[in-house]
């Protein structure tokens, strides 16, 4: 089962300031409000490429599960592993980014790395200068375009049915009995899903405030240096209090 959501947005800022407020977007609650869900972030790999110029980099961020709670609800703690709450249902997003300042764009991907077994949600990312895809060379260089590409997909199907013939063979049907039933594993697949879709969509739209709140900060702040100074001091005072 796979579900797709695909949207687009324009920001009223420069593609460069645009990518350097996607990078800062997860750095604190106090510059991005809408970021309270983001527990940690770790940069894995960070390098340009000699020929091509471009910017790779590689990010881990944990953060409060993408999975709502209904779903844990609706599953047995043979499927989530007896967690129910707590920061056992954070989530490991693996982030990738590829930025090309020459010729205008950002590609970038983020991925789920656990809860696999139950929903994985990719969510890929293209932010470009109107310009730069126009074969008239005609947009404005003040604005930046971005298109965002969800999919769903529940992979618990085969692990549902095994389960099922499993507990069949034994006589007991327990909780699985629906599935063998009336509502089946393609019922719970379109269902966790929806739930998930609801969940992430509303998320984008935070996603889209929270790099507002940034953009307009970097704007307001006196530049990248002040806000990287007022950050740096957040840092020193986190540290003294810890």
């Amino acid at each position: 089962m796979v579900l797709t959501h695909q949207t687009s947005h324009t920001y009223a800022h420069p593609f460069p300031t645009v990518t350097l407020a996607y990078y800062l977007r997860y750095t604190s609650s106090q510059l991005n409000p809408f970021a309270s869900h983001v527990l940690s972030t770790d940069t894995l790999e960070s390098r340009v490429d000699a020929k091509t110029g471009r910017l790779h980099t590689t990010r881990i961020h944990l953060k409060k599960s993408r999975l709502p709670g209904a779903i844990f609800k609706l599953l047995p703690s043979t499927l989530t592993g007896g967690n129910s709450g707590g920061h056992d249902r954070a989530s490991y997003i693996l982030e990738t980014t590829t930025v090309d300042i020459k010729q205008g764009w950002m590609k970038t991907e983020s991925k789920n790395i656990n809860w696999t077994g139950v929903l994985s949600v990719v969510e890929k990312q293209k932010y470009f200068i109107p310009s730069a895809l126009d074969a008239n060379n005609e947009g404005s260089d003040s604005t930046t375009d971005v298109t965002t590409t969800v999919v769903f997909r529940c992979r618990l199907g085969e692990k549902l049915r095994g389960k099922r013939d499993e507990l069949l063979e034994k006589g007991n049907q327990g909780w699985l009995g629906w599935v063998a039933g009336g509502w089946g594993a393609k019922g719970v697949q379109k269902t966790i899903e929806s739930l998930a879709s609801t969940k992430t969509m509303d998320q984008l739209g935070k996603s889209r405030e929270g790099m507002r709140v940034v953009l307009e900060r970097l704007r307001h702040s006196g530049g990248v240096m002040a806000l990287l100074e007022q950050k740096r001091r957040e840092n020193m005072l986190a540290e003294k209090a810890a």
